[in-house]
């Protein structure tokens, strides 16, 4: 995992939100995930996309959850929708293509396919130098052009993975639910970690119970607070 310290500063913040079981699992072995947390923090999950320029996902997640990734809980402002869909699976009927809502940009290696409504932006881009994925710093550039300067990335397990493999996790708000769930997809892959010195650092900035859930809020060095205010915590009988 590389130390991303840097100069000045040329890519958007980045938030990583994830909603996971006691024993580290955001779905069960068959792909279940819905619903991991509680009302009160999927609120509070619209609230950073809201706080968000751009809110991405993979294909996995697009495949699995259909989801529309907008903001809809809370007020706010819709933020620019990113898929990275490196060989082209996620199919035209997917709602991030079909709501209307809010822009789409679709990351792609893949030649263009069918075309896609007025809304929805295809962007291709090289791939990492392990031939794996989206190339995530030509990513962070391409968004940064398109004015964002906070990101919110919302999984799944691949997507996650290779951001914090790549050292580029700003802020981590992590969704505990009292769940325990066993053999499962863990939130987390392989980050080439073998010794705990290699491990990534983050500072433990709050600890709230917000409904039945436990929401987490770390931070790397430097990076400044998420930009909205945390949910008040829910007073819990001793």
């Amino acid at each position: 995992m590389r130390d991303r310290t840097e100069g000045p500063r040329t890519r958007p913040w980045v938030t990583m939100h994830f909603a996971q079981s006691l024993d580290g699992r955001i779905a069960t072995a068959t792909g279940d995930s819905r619903w991991i947390s509680g009302q009160e923090t999927t609120r509070f999950a619209h609230a950073l996309r809201a706080a968000a320029d751009a809110v991405l996902v993979g294909s996995g997640t697009a495949l699995a959850d259909d989801p529309r990734l907008t903001v809809r809980h809370v007020p706010g402002k819709q933020p620019l929708r990113v898929v990275l869909d490196t060989r082209g699976r996620v199919p035209p009927a997917a709602q991030l293509f079909r709501d209307t809502t809010t822009r789409t940009l679709h990351v792609t290696r893949q030649p263009p396919g069918a075309a896609l409504p007025s809304h929805v932006e295809r962007c291709s881009l090289p791939l990492a130098k392990s031939g794996e994925g989206i190339h995530l710093d030509a990513l962070l550039v391409a968004l940064a052009e398109r004015g964002t300067r906070e990101l919110l990335v919302e999984g799944g397990r691949g997507v996650i993975t290779s951001f914090l493999r790549e050292g580029l996790v700003d802020r981590l708000v992590v969704t505990v639910a009292p769940l325990v769930i066993g053999a499962g997809i863990e939130a987390v892959g392989d980050l080439g970690i073998r010794k705990l010195d290699q491990a990534m650092r983050l500072a433990l900035r709050s600890v709230l119970h917000v409904g039945g859930d436990v929401l987490l809020e770390l931070a790397r060095e430097g990076a400044p607070p998420l930009p909205l205010s945390l949910p008040a915590p829910t007073a819990v009988a001793s």
